[in-house]
């Protein structure tokens, strides 16, 4: 009688909630932004369709965002309604929508500073992504239990690089202390964009205030220019070297048969793109399902088709992120310190 009324008890009450637990399916956003379910991409696509589309706020440049936005599209069916900006500009426009309550973004791309804002409004949900497990911890922002805030999806590299036909193989430095041959002196240009000032915080982070003071007599150039039109300054021969240039202009540059090399120094400041999830998100399964595709090997190689960096590759040189562990305030105070260091170096 007894066993009669147990196997009742579990056929009446136990089975039915766990069969009910089984086939409970994620529906708010933070629930599906953390369903690891094997049918994940099948409910995220179906759910996607309904929604119609995904709205993605992102800093890529170039044709790099939209054949991410026209792969996405051709896989899922699903349009990509693209918002391109640099980050200053995304800045602007999460504050004002932020204050107008209008929110349309569902995926935010950007430099860390952008995630760093939303993390400070409370307008990020953490996520997980399959795919960033063999992502490296310092290109992640971890919440714990395998979630994270944002992910670094892109990444450029801050370097050497210098004309072939003008600076002599013996003048190549291979650290920052050889930034101080006297081979170079007068024969080097920095940017005064946030490149110069993040190049100086990788020089004092690893070589000190006294480098800074040597390297004063090196005689540097500054030039308010972007890193790309220094590289070209570079190609062309008007300015031999500098140390404020990414790595991918000068890769590019020197495929198509352009004078210029590249080389890391003792650390390489890693200019990182990174993508999160908004808290407001309109379109809660296409931004996933967005989010999946593009840290997936898909959307890696897309980037990478483009010379960015990946963040689940080794390139042979110490990478720093520049952003990793500070605050907003934290940050703002290191610029404005290395800011100082730049503008101390200019040849007077």
């Amino acid at each position: 009688m007894q066993r009669w009324l147990i196997v009742n008890f579990v056929v009446i009450f136990i089975l039915p909630a766990i069969c009910s637990a089984q086939t409970i399916r994620p529906s708010t956003l933070a629930e599906l932004a953390v369903y690891n379910g094997p049918d994940r991409e099948q409910l995220l696509l179906a759910g996607a369709k309904k929604e119609g589309k995904v709205v993605w706020y992102t800093a890529l440049a170039g044709g790099s965002y939209r054949e991410l936005a026209r792969a996405f599209e051709a896989k899922y069916g699903v349009p990509v309604e693209a918002y391109r900006g640099a980050s200053r500009d995304l800045i602007a426009k999460v504050l004002a929508k932020s204050q107008a309550k209008k929110f349309i973004m569902d995926v935010a791309e950007s430099s860390p500073p952008l995630l760093m804002l939303m993390r400070a409004m409370k307008r990020l949900t953490p996520f997980s992504v399959l795919y960033l497990a063999k992502f490296s911890a310092d290109s992640k922002e971890e919440t714990g239990n395998g979630m994270v805030l944002w992910a670094t999806d892109r990444e450029s590299y801050m370097g050497f690089a210098y004309n072939r036909q003008k600076l002599p193989a013996s003048a190549v430095p291979r650290n920052y202390d050889d930034l101080l041959n006297p081979a170079l002196k007068g024969r080097m240009a920095m940017v005064t964009t946030d490149t110069g000032s993040r190049t100086v915080g990788a020089m004092l982070r690893t070589k000190g205030e006294e480098f800074l003071r040597q390297l004063r007599g090196q005689e540097i150039t500054m030039h308010s220019v972007s890193g790309q039109a220094l590289n070209d300054m570079i190609i062309s021969g008007e300015v031999e070297a500098s140390p404020t240039i990414f790595r991918n202009h000068a890769l590019v540059a020197a495929a198509t048969g352009a004078p210029v090399a590249w080389v890391p120094m003792d650390i390489v400041p890693a200019s990182a793109g990174s993508a999160g999830l908004s808290a407001q998100a309109p379109h809660p399964h296409g931004a996933v399902l967005f989010l999946d595709f593009l840290f997936s090997p898909e959307g890696q190689k897309i980037l990478e088709s483009f010379a960015y960096g990946s963040a689940v590759k080794e390139y042979g040189f110490k990478r720093w992120y520049i952003e990793k562990g500070m605050s907003i305030e934290q940050l703002e105070r290191e610029s404005d310190r290395w800011e100082k260091g730049l503008r101390g170096l200019a040849k007077k």
